[in-house]
């Protein structure tokens, strides 16, 4: 099979462009107007090609990191070039990707989550904070949940947007998963108030800490 170059797959990602998709994703902050359906296709049909992905996520074109991200292989990252990918996926959806589909599966995740944590940039920082979450949720050992819980006690009200969200996802879960902390991870949400007023659709559990716990805490008793 012939080898499918860049320019073919930007021509292809060109034909998928439509302008109501953008309109919806500009209000996201997403700067492209692709069908993640058509994309998740079209990534299916690529298969795993690693150079290929590295090329896709050079062009710097949303679409096309989006792409580079299902195509890849995650593990075959060096610990310095996720740095560098972390800081260049500006927008939400592919830094979300990045984060959930290639770092969680690469072997240096937990270096990059200690020093993405401490970051000076909030959405590098933001990275980190849900690399703890996952661990919060599935690998706990070893983490200082109390020391989690001031910090976010301390920093979450005035975080920025991202940040602020990754933090209150890991309150969350930190209240969810661990019921030694959960008192004092509702309390800390209801003094803060994040995300108190987020709407939330109908059928929908609320992002605001102390009713996400809650709910939560509900459905695992009543399995």
């Amino acid at each position: 099979m012939a080898e499918t170059t860049v320019a073919e797959v930007m021509a292809e990602l060109a034909g998928f462009e439509d302008p109501k998709t953008r309109k919806v994703n500009e209000k996201h902050g997403d700067d492209h107007g692709v069908n993640l359906g058509r994309l998740r296709a079209l990534a299916k049909r690529l298969k795993t090609q690693q150079e290929l992905a590295r090329r896709l996520w050079e062009t710097d074109d949303t679409a096309a990191k989006l792409l580079a991200i299902l195509i890849c292989r995650p593990k075959a990252f060096e610990r310095d070039e996720l740095n560098t990918m972390v800081r260049e996926a500006r927008t939400p959806k592919v830094h979300d990707w990045l984060v959930n589909y290639v770092v969680k599966k690469n072997p240096h995740s937990e270096e990059l989550r200690l020093a993405w944590s401490a970051d000076p940039d909030p959405v590098v920082a933001s990275a980190g904070w849900a690399l703890t979450t996952e661990r919060v949720a599935k690998k706990p050992e070893g983490l200082d949940l109390a020391g989690l819980l001031d910090v976010i006690e301390a920093k979450m009200k005035d975080a920025p947007d991202r940040l602020q969200w990754a933090m209150n996802h890991c309150l969350a879960q930190i209240g969810i998963d661990h019921a030694e902390h959960r008192a004092r991870a509702i309390d800390i949400g209801e003094r803060l108030e994040v995300l108190k007023d987020y709407p939330t659709p109908p059928g929908c559990t609320s992002p605001f800490a102390p009713v996400w716990i809650t709910e939560m805490a509900r459905r695992q008793q009543d399995r």
